[in-house]
């Protein structure tokens, strides 16, 4: 019979302390071959959650995290769902979620997450299997087509289990409560993710991947389902039991709240402690914040750029401002870098950014642009904006809507162009060297030993016959042969090595890039998510407005106002004044919503919010400031908790949400609490609303713990410690909004990194919305009739300036007269 193990963990490094974490034990595969009299043996799970710098919850990627006992080393590789006949039809037929659609046709009686699944359990008086994943997930898909297609794994399934699958995208907040019950039971957590509840939803055994069958030891899902049944049968007061008192060890646990009267921690000692722990995890040959898997964390990088922004005189200021762009560079020459056809991979296996996990996520893209636009408002450097500029042309090419909004993600597996019925990781994007030769043929001018287009490629792209991927980052095979580009040589060096100018390679170069992209597009495309969310709109919004601002490019700031356009169509309900999660693309192309739409989470409201004002600080169209409010209004009603300070991630009245959770990690994406304390702080400069700024004070009080003890884990967060202890600057231009002189000092001030700013703009109308919410700005006027800046700072302002040149000096170094206001 199933023995529980109930241990209580001392762990500091654990995230639920103190922790009593009660774990469900795993059965070793080969308990099924002893007598039935004998004691079966049990394998404990041991709580270990992974340290403040790991980026497994944050991070989707392969499930190598289950019990001591079942652990199964997976590496990148193999195929994606099965493209046979349809022989069996679900109920996730009449879903519109990617994930969900690739379920439809499992011999397994799927249930979308709802009380009909849930009523069912009650009625029937049986267990839930709770499956989770999303669509570019590529375990997800082995998982799928190992167990899920099994016609006797689906019977086993249908008989015995109500089971429901859910994509982790639309659902977050489900995800997440069960995702924290897997990493505390097992010491870590991935996708897919297998959870068994009760029918009140009580977790009583998680894991993530199982393969179908016994394996070396360890137990196969029939096996698992098997002996879950027995218990269910046979032990189910212990399973319940241990649901509940692991719940209430989480409940416990995972508090976050201020006491009553606390203030912030101190800006300058969490972000010293900050650096010096990013320092501690960063390596220095090819950037980064691990040795491999490398993911990019452009959290980390905004951190350390604004970490420079004010200490630019130190030691440690220079330090910060190195690591952040020698990792931007080393990520932009490598292979994670799509070099033909943009946009960046979710991460990289290796230390050198050189073969990647070949899935590209939205949310990347996003943050990705920021930090590169910001990269080269630092340092100037034309590299960083091109990188920018290429991120924006892939989001709009190939994941944007006609709506204006943009999809989620595309997969890593496709059909190989030779064909054959299963899909490979990276096939869309790899190349053989006699591909190469075949399609650039020509010899150079002018060139070293004859050389032609296609040696002087692979030269600059580490191309080579046998091909470039080491074995240990092809554990299957499918890279055999195979090369992921990646810039080997500056083109200085290229050029030299065969005699020809910088400019000739070049040409060459972007050349040869152009008919490679054109041979891609006849290749079988990888699967493409054509799910919008709330969320990843918000941040693409942000990276629209920010590099259109910088680069004074007037096509992306169009884009950013189509997509805040499509944000209030489609995931705004104006009648019930909520955020909606996600909106899909129809068979028709056409915007579908689901019914009921689900309803916005913090993140919908948090991102949304920083993208509305990002979009007022680009274009200066106050509608956007506007809505930016009114949002932050609702979000306030929703999420916040008004005792211990910060927000809930989901709504606290949903009962079906076991843990009313207040997010706690800056990963893959900012947490939402993290881009709310921004909010909050920009908000209350734009409408003089101070309960907005005791707000994020306090916000940041609740996280005071954290942010002391492992400030490396919300570097967002103290991105907005910083901005609150330094105050921000608040640049007021009196103007009109198209004039050319109005135009010269946003320039100046968009050329400039200035994380610690509020931007706008005032023209004389005292009814304007601004001037209501601001009556002092009603003093700042023109003078004579020319566009003019007021830089104001602790209720102190500048004398007006009018030149551009002397804008960029007061605001790089503060030197001017002020006056009161």
């Amino acid at each position: 019979m199933l023995r529980l193990a109930w241990r209580q963990s001392a762990s500091k490094n654990s995230r639920v302390e103190p922790a009593r974490i009660l774990t469900a034990a795993f059965l070793s595969a080969d308990s099924q071959h002893q007598h039935s009299g004998g004691n079966v043996r049990w394998f404990r799970q041991v709580p270990h959650p992974p340290s403040d710098k790991s980026p497994l919850l944050h991070h989707p990627q392969p499930a190598y995290y289950l019990s001591s006992s079942v652990f199964m080393s997976m590496a990148s590789g193999g195929e994606g769902p099965s493209s046979s006949p349809q022989r069996h039809t679900n109920r996730l037929a009449k879903e519109r979620s990617p994930y969900l659609l690739q379920h439809a046709h499992n011999p397994v009686d799927w249930y979308p997450w709802g009380q009909e699944a849930f009523d069912k359990a009650k009625n029937e008086d049986k267990p839930i299997f709770l499956s989770v994943g999303y669509s570019t997930c590529h375990w997800c898909h082995v998982m799928e087509r190992e167990s899920f297609e099994d016609e006797e794994i689906g019977k086993i399934l249908s008989d015995n289990f109500v089971c429901i699958k859910l994509d982790r995208e639309e659902r977050p907040d489900v995800d997440k409560v069960y995702m924290t019950f897997v990493q505390a039971t097992s010491g870590g957590g991935g996708w897919p993710m297998s959870v068994w509840l009760t029918p009140e939803l009580r977790p009583f055994i998680g894991g993530t991947y199982f393969p179908p069958r016994d394996h070396a030891r360890r137990p196969g899902l029939k096996t698992v389902l098997t002996r879950i049944m027995e218990q269910w049968q046979n032990n189910r007061p212990a399973l319940e039991s241990s649901g509940e008192r692991i719940l209430e060890a989480l409940k416990k646990g995972t508090a976050v709240a201020a006491n009553p009267g606390e203030s912030p921690p101190l800006a300058p000692d969490v972000a010293n402690r900050c650096f010096q722990q990013l320092a501690h995890s960063y390596e220095e040959e090819y950037g980064g914040f691990r040795d491999a898997p490398k993911f990019p964390t452009p959290v980390n990088l905004m951190f350390l750029m604004s970490y420079w922004s004010v200490n630019r005189s130190t030691s440690e200021g220079v330090e910060a401002l190195q690591m952040a762009l020698h990792t931007l560079r080393m990520m932009a020459l490598g292979g994670i870098h799509d070099h033909v056809a943009q946009g960046f991979h979710r991460y990289s296996t290796d230390s050198s950014w050189h073969v990647p996990h070949f899935e590209k996520m939205l949310y990347d893209q996003a943050q990705l642009a920021v930090a590169y636009i910001t990269a080269s408002q630092v340092s100037g450097e034309q590299l960083f904006a091109d990188v920018a500029k290429d991120i924006l042309l892939y989001v709009t090419r190939d994941l944007s809507d006609k709506s204006g909004g943009f999809y989620s993600a595309e997969d890593a597996d496709s059909v190989p162009a030779s064909g054959g019925p299963e899909k490979r990781e990276g096939a869309f994007c790899v190349w053989t060297a006699t591909e190469v030769r075949e399609l650039l043929p020509d010899v150079v001018e002018g060139a070293t030993g004859s050389a032609t287009q296609a040696d002087i490629f692979m030269h600059h792209y580490g191309v080579k016959v046998q091909g470039n991927v080491a074995p240990e980052q092809d554990p299957h095979g499918e890279l055999q042969g195979q090369n992921v580009l990646i810039v080997r040589y500056s083109v200085e060096l290229t050029a030299a090595h065969f005699g020809i100018s910088v400019e000739k390679v070049n040409e060459l170069l972007a050349s040869a890039r152009g008919k490679m992209a054109e041979v891609r597009k006849s290749r079988p495309r990888p699967h493409l998510d054509t799910k919008m969310l709330g969320s990843w709109n918000g941040l693409m919004l942000s990276a629209y407005a920010r590099v259109g601002a910088v680069l004074g490019d007037k096509a992306l700031l169009e884009r950013a106002a189509q997509a805040g356009n499509f944000l209030k169509e489609h995931l705004w309900d104006a009648e019930q004044q909520t955020i909606l999660r996600s909106c899909y693309r129809g068979d028709e192309m056409e915007v579908q919503q689901i019914s009921p739409p689900i309803s916005g989470f913090l993140d919908d409201y948090a991102f949304i919010i920083c993208g509305l004002l990002d979009l007022y600080e680009a274009t200066l169209q106050t509608e956007w400031l506007q809505w930016a409010e009114e949002l932050q209004l609702r979000q306030d009603e929703l999420f916040l908790d008004d005792q211990g300070g910060g927000y809930f991630s989901s709504d606290p009245s949903d009962n079906t949400v076991l843990l009313q959770l207040k997010e706690d990690q800056d990963g893959a994406e900012p947490s939402g609490n993290s881009v709310s304390a921004s909010n909050l702080l920009r908000l209350s400069h734009y409408t003089g609303r101070q309960e907005w700024l005791q707000r994020s004070q306090q916000l940041l009080a609740a996280f005071t713990d954290r942010l002391t003890r492992v400030p490396i884990a919300l570097p967002e967060m103290v991105r907005t410690l910083m901005a609150q202890h330094y105050t921000l600057k608040q640049i007021v231009i009196c103007g009109q909004r198209d004039a050319p002189d109005t135009a010269s000092l946003l320039a100046t001030i968009n050329s400039l990194f200035l994380p610690h700013k509020v931007l706008m703009l005032t023209d004389g109308d005292a009814d304007s919305f601004l001037c209501q919410r601001l009556p002092v700005l009603s003093s700042m006027s023109q003078q004579d009739g020319v566009a003019t800046a007021y830089v104001c700072q602790d209720f102190t302002c500048s004398l007006p300036v009018t030149d551009p040149q002397e804008l960029r000096r007061l605001l790089l170094d503060g030197t001017t007269e002020t006056q009161a206001e």
